[in-house]
């Protein structure tokens, strides 16, 4: 069987050609590395013929050492003496560069690991400098990398017009089964871009493949991402993030863990199995974060343990669970009201599933499987829009 190659391993085979002579612009962070784990800014920064002028760093930074929704700085690389510009500041315009900080390339060049789930700010990172590109004329390259839960199951609702915001940039499922590349190709397609798009694609990656079935090296693409299991329950269990219940933060196991001080773990755990979710147990736990909420405080809840990875479906999870622990105790239960990646007058549920539909639903006492034929629905139709930028079997 061939070997996987993520798009920054062909390039290192091709010596680089298709950037031959140009002055180049990185969008990178941690994860931008090949099989030998060398780092795509220093590899350009050696390479012959190429001009690294400019690094760009998202959320959490080029080097990875920022946290969750802390702002990220300019500054200069430390090992590479490069420019670095943020892409994560205090507002939403700063996820796009400006015209003064493209001055000076020939092209913009992406290179970063999705996670496979809408909410996470690097695709609005790609949007958005794929439309800077664009005014600015630039040829814009994708140095695709496979998507580490699959490319081939896709669920969870639409975006409706309104709550569009950074963990929803754009209309996908929320679980959308692309990489990145596939992801830019839709993206200039149904935004209408006039931009040079060039997809270095990985090579050996089939859609039925995770992550453990690449070989390729896991790099940690934000701090709360520890594991490849954290990137497959992530779709589901990031929906805690709306609520006052612990998703795991200041725990070994983010997204895996979750709770809160007053909730009984033996009663939740059952209420879930009963749900008769697919693919996945449940086990009660007691945890103490160190850091977010409840920090210091004992809390109470159940281990996300997905037994079966083809038939589990986090998305169907993860509102299954926001819901058996708001039932289990109404009155504690809080939907987050605090500012949400900068937008301030939308509920951060609401957000994340991109309409109110969810959380209203689950206020009037429905649970999953109510909005279940919607959802199956609206994933239907993301298929067939997602078809024609497939570019693996």
């Amino acid at each position: 069987m061939e070997r996987v190659a993520s798009g920054l391993d062909v390039l290192v085979e091709t010596r680089f050609a298709p950037l031959r002579g140009l002055a180049v612009g990185l969008i990178c962070n941690p994860t931008s590395v090949d099989l030998r784990l060398r780092h795509a800014a220093d590899l350009l920064h050696e390479a012959r013929g190429v001009r690294l002028a400019a690094l760009f760093g998202p959320e959490h930074g080029v080097r990875g050492d920022v946290q969750y929704m802390a702002a990220v700085g300019d500054e200069r690389d430390r090992r590479t003496g490069i420019p670095v510009h943020s892409l994560y500041g205090c507002g939403t315009d700063s996820f796009r560069p400006d015209d003064s900080k493209l001055r000076g390339l020939d092209a913009l060049v992406f290179d970063i690991q999705d996670v496979g789930a809408r909410y996470y700010t690097y695709q609005a990172t790609m949007l958005f400098c794929m439309e800077a590109a664009a005014h600015a004329k630039l040829p814009f390259f994708v140095l695709d990398r496979p998507n580490p839960i699959g490319g081939r199951a896709v669920e969870g609702p639409a975006l409706r017009p309104g709550f569009e915001s950074i963990c929803g940039v754009h209309d996908v499922a929320v679980r959308h089964g692309l990489t990145v590349g596939e992801l830019a190709s839709l993206y200039r397609e149904e935004r209408g871009l006039a931009l040079s798009l060039t997809v270095i694609p990985c090579r050996g990656w089939r859609r039925e493949m995770d992550q453990r079935g690449t070989g390729l090296p896991w790099v940690f693409p934000s701090p709360n991402m520890p594991t490849p299991d954290t990137a497959l329950v992530y779709p589901g269990m990031c929906l805690l993030e709306g609520t006052n219940l612990s998703e795991g933060r200041g725990t070994t196991r983010p997204f895996e863990l979750f709770g809160a001080p007053w909730l009984d773990p033996g009663k939740l755990a059952e209420a879930l199995a009963d749900e008769r979710l697919p693919g996945v147990r449940f086990r009660p736990v007691s945890f103490v974060p160190t850091w977010d909420k409840h920090a210091g405080a004992r809390c109470h809840g159940v281990e996300v343990v997905v037994a079966d990875r083809e038939a589990f479906r986090p998305f169907r999870t993860g509102m299954a669970c926001v819901g058996a622990a708001r039932g289990q105790d109404p009155g504690r239960f809080r939907w987050r009201t605090q500012p949400y990646e900068f937008v301030k007058h939308i509920p951060a549920f609401d957000l994340l599933c991109g309409s109110a539909r969810e959380r209203e639903a689950l206020e009037s006492g429905l649970g999953w499987l109510d909005l279940s034929a919607a959802w199956t629905r609206e994933e239907r139709a993301f298929v067939r829009r997602r078809a024609r930028h497939l570019r693996y079997k």
